[in-house]
């Protein structure tokens, strides 16, 4: 049985590779190794350099649900959880303060938003280097990137390789306008942005996709060549 899509959004048959349009033709340097530094309100900083090597493996199937309308139904992605990586490393290795509750993580292409710990520690939420049994694309994250099936795409941050506590009210900067960055951008509540609700989003962002889309297309064909 086939479960309802989310308010306002739309099936889609390609998983595209997307984002914010000046992130087109940026990739990762490091495609191979899943690098991985760990920073902010920590006694000690991380500098991982392979970061799930001797953590249990998990796959799950879920969908992904872009900010800007268009889902993509169960895709199978492999990987740890990121629960599992915060008991079993990040606390007995960095040490994280107690008042640390936001996560600001960043890819290799310089994208970054940030999640509630809470959050983060949903069971559902991976730290994901394989699709459908196969290495995860570099059009998909290469060589790791987070999986929060619960809230919008731009919260599974491609290319990921640092992971900054920090205290919640201190000054953190998200890389498009404010406006489109929710503190936690549940897909259940509609929470597309801040200020301007969600429903009216839809509708802003949906013209967005087919030439965002195709910029992210043209600027992959231009990197493989």
């Amino acid at each position: 049985m086939v479960t309802p899509l989310p308010p306002g959004q739309r099936d889609s048959k390609t998983f595209y590779r997307f984002g914010l349009t000046h992130f087109a033709d940026r990739f990762p340097a490091e495609t191979a190794v899943a690098k991985l530094r760990v920073t902010g309100a920590v006694k000690n900083e991380l500098h991982l350099v392979d970061a799930l090597q001797g953590l249990p493996r998990v796959e799950q199937t879920s969908d992904f649900h872009c900010v800007t309308t268009w889902s993509v139904r169960g895709l199978r992605w492999g990987g740890v959880r990121f629960a599992d990586f915060y008991s079993r490393v990040i606390v007995p290795e960095a040490e994280p303060a107690g008042g640390a509750s936001l996560v600001a993580l960043r890819g290799q292409d310089g994208a970054h938003t940030g999640m509630l710990l809470e959050d983060l520690l949903a069971p559902d939420v991976l730290l994901a280097d394989t699709l459908d049994g196969e290495p995860l694309p570099v059009s998909h994250g290469a060589p790791l990137r987070l999986v929060a099936p619960a809230h919008y795409g731009y919260k599974s941050v491609k290319y990921l390789s640092w992971l900054e506590f920090r205290q919640p009210a201190a000054g953190y900067r998200v890389s498009g306008f404010r406006f489109m960055d929710h503190p936690r951008a549940r897909v259940a509540r509609e929470e597309r942005g801040r200020i301007v609700p969600g429903l009216l989003l839809r509708y802003l962002y949906r013209p967005l996709v087919r030439g965002t889309a195709t910029r992210f297309a043209r600027a992959a064909a231009r990197h493989e060549d």
